[in-house]
């Protein structure tokens, strides 16, 4: 171990796991990881560990998992680790309390050029919006949500077919990597902190993006081919856009969609209007164009492609959305 700054650092999913693995990979002293509390999950409600503790704890780390984080006896364990810098990646709202506890201040790292898109889901929405490119930002955390000083950012395009968990994948590292320029920064006093403020031009509008709820995930066909596509792959693979068909035979069906294709296409064919030939495509008439499903899951089943699914149907006939 050849630094001295004693980090501690707080984060859950995989998306962080790899801002500290780089960090330890660089012989950064990590004195303990806050994580979330072991919790059940999936049909068997078993005990699980977060992706962080899992990576902390094979790696020998001390890990905290508290409830709350204004607990009096979270907060003095906190202070014992006596740490100059702590780092925040994909973790939840800190009190003041911790976040202005280490003498060289608290960073967090999100996955937006901000000041867009301040909030828990910035990937999924900079995707629905049909943005060409986002990126990365580390900041020091103050009162308000997503809005403290900037320290560095990172551009990264957007591609046209580019899902939400690609994007996901792709901006873990890219932050990872920006995470140890900004630990190298701060250790060696070569950083100017920049306000949002300054970055916001007169008639720039600022896009927010809060969490997602299944309601918001709902497909809204009326909506334009582009529109539709963008909608799809910000929410794919999690937490899945979804509508509901009338079969042939008027049972109704609730499907994830995580894949399409645009088919720009001007048609005299009402929109709305379902087009497929039961082998090799599964289409939509909507403004712009044909939408083609080309990844799904039907409810309770597994994923998959549209030509597989057909495969499987013993029903032919008009197919119809359920709105």
């Amino acid at each position: 171990m050849n630094k001295k700054l004693r980090i501690v650092f707080l984060g859950t999913p995989h998306f962080a796991v790899e801002s500290l693995d780089i960090l330890l990979k660089n012989n950064y002293n990590i004195v303990g990881v806050v994580t979330a509390p072991d919790s059940p999950s999936g049909r068997g409600l078993e005990v699980h560990q977060s992706p962080v503790k899992e990576y902390a704890t094979a790696n020998g780390l001390k890990v905290l998992q508290p409830v709350k984080l204004k607990d009096e006896s979270f907060i003095n364990e906190l202070k014992s680790l006596k740490a100059d810098l702590q780092i925040v990646v994909a973790f939840r709202m800190l009190p003041e309390s911790v976040w202005n506890m280490p003498p060289s201040g608290t960073f967090n790292l999100h996955a937006s050029l901000l000041p867009q898109y301040r909030g828990a889901a910035p990937i999924n929405w900079a995707i629905i919006n049909g943005e060409k490119e986002t990126g990365v930002t580390t900041f020091f955390l103050q009162h308000e949500i997503d809005t403290g000083k900037i320290l560095f950012q990172e551009t990264v395009p957007i591609n046209d077919d580019e899902t939400a968990g690609e994007l996901h994948d792709t901006l873990k590292v890219i932050g990872a990597n920006l995470v140890l320029k900004t630990v190298e920064a701060i250790e060696s006093k070569t950083y100017t902190p920049v306000s949002q403020d300054s970055l916001q031009g007169n008639e720039q509008i600022l896009h927010k993006a809060p969490k997602i709820f299944k309601d918001d995930c709902r497909i809204d066909w009326n909506k334009s081919i582009h529109q539709l596509h963008d909608f799809v792959r910000g929410l794919s693979p999690h937490p899945g856009a979804w509508t509901e068909f009338k079969s042939p035979i008027g049972n109704d069906y609730q499907f994830k969609i995580f894949k399409t294709h645009k088919e720009i296409y001007s048609s005299n064919l009402p929109l709305k209007t379902i087009l497929t030939d039961y082998k090799t495509h599964f289409k939509i008439v909507v403004d712009g164009g044909f939408l083609h499903i080309t990844e799904l899951q039907a409810s309770g089943k597994k994923q998959l492609t549209i030509q597989d699914y057909l495969r499987g149907l013993r029903m032919e006939g008009s197919w119809k959305i359920n709105e």
